[in-house]
């Protein structure tokens, strides 16, 4: 990413809004608007089209010379795409925002203001979770998130929404890597966690965003994946952060104990009920919520699901 300096003549810098597109022509229009409608003006689009063979394209060329169009010459992982995407970012500031996603108007003109302190890397808000099926929303965090030097949390129990963050360019700058292009479910994560270990975060306290949500998600169907990539993390920070097992070891046992409900879930989908038991039962006094579904575990996994939308846990 080029090194352009801030707008003087407004006072305010460019953000770069990075779009990553596969065949997401259904609700992109709604996405790109929500964009244009923000009362914050210094901004560009980045949208990389990750070789669609749907109406993307059309769509995305019919918008001016504020979203700058580009296409691979083939499809390649999410992460890979993100990292392709954000080499032509020109703003001092990057943000992100996938084509079935929304941001409210005055997102940008709320997040800006908090990084006139150098020392804050990263802004994000909350969300509102919408559900494609019934419309319904949710607000995503009901109790006030943390902010400052949050490493270990973010470590303990990631919570940051993509469609929210904001980040100072500068912060890729002191990254070894980007996005880390091994991941499919996890890349977020790991980008924000390891910018979280040198600045500081912001929070503002409202939903600045609706992050759209599906019924028959591929992160359901594909949860024992979570598992394997955060000991796949795990393993990385080891080798990133000195003394990492010592310093973070009650972290640790928290990812571990994560790791252990997404590994069991698999194994339920699958009817190894006994092995759900087994993989919780260790981790049970760290996670003291994975006592639920070591006793549930003697249901049909259809009949967890079922409980988890009655009591809206899941979409």
């Amino acid at each position: 990413m080029r090194n352009h300096s801030p707008d003087y003549l407004t006072g305010k810098p460019k953000v770069s809004v990075i779009m990553n597109c596969l065949n997401c022509s259904k609700y992109l229009r709604e996405a790109i608007d929500s964009v244009y409608a923000q009362t914050y003006k210094n901004w560009e689009i980045i949208f990389w089209d990750n070789v669609s063979t749907d109406d993307s394209a059309e769509i995305a060329k019919n918008y001016d010379d504020k979203l700058k169009y580009f296409r691979g010459e083939q499809t390649v992982p999410l992460y890979a795409a993100r990292n392709m995407a954000l080499r032509h970012a020109r703003g001092e500031f990057i943000a992100f925002l996938d084509c079935d996603d929304i941001w409210l108007p005055a997102k940008l003109e709320k997040q800006m203001p908090l990084f006139s302190k150098e020392s804050v890397g990263l802004v994000y808000s909350n969300t509102m979770l919408l559900n494609q099926k019934t419309g319904n929303e949710k607000i995503l965090y009901k109790k006030k998130p943390p902010a400052g030097m949050i490493f270990r949390e973010l470590l303990a129990g990631y919570f940051l929404s993509l469609e929210t963050v904001v980040l100072r360019r500068k912060c890729f700058d002191m990254l070894s890597e980007w996005f880390d292009g091994r991941f499919n479910h996890v890349g977020d994560a790991d980008l924000f966690i390891r910018v979280a270990f040198d600045w500081e975060l912001e929070y503002i306290d409202e939903p600045l965003a609706k992050w759209r949500m599906y019924e028959e998600s591929w992160t359901w169907k594909k949860i024992g994946l979570f598992g394997t990539e955060w000991r796949m993390l795990l393993d990385k920070y080891s080798s990133l952060f000195e003394g990492f097992g010592l310093r973070y070891e009650k972290e640790i046992k928290k990812i571990n104990a994560m790791i252990s409900y997404f590994e069991a879930v698999e194994e339920w989908k699958n009817n190894n009920r006994s092995r759900v038991r087994a993989i919780v039962g260790p981790h049970m006094l760290i996670k003291p919520k994975l006592f639920l579904v070591f006793l549930l575990s003697i249901l049909p996994f259809e009949q967890f699901v079922k409980l988890l939308r009655f009591f809206g846990k899941h979409p």
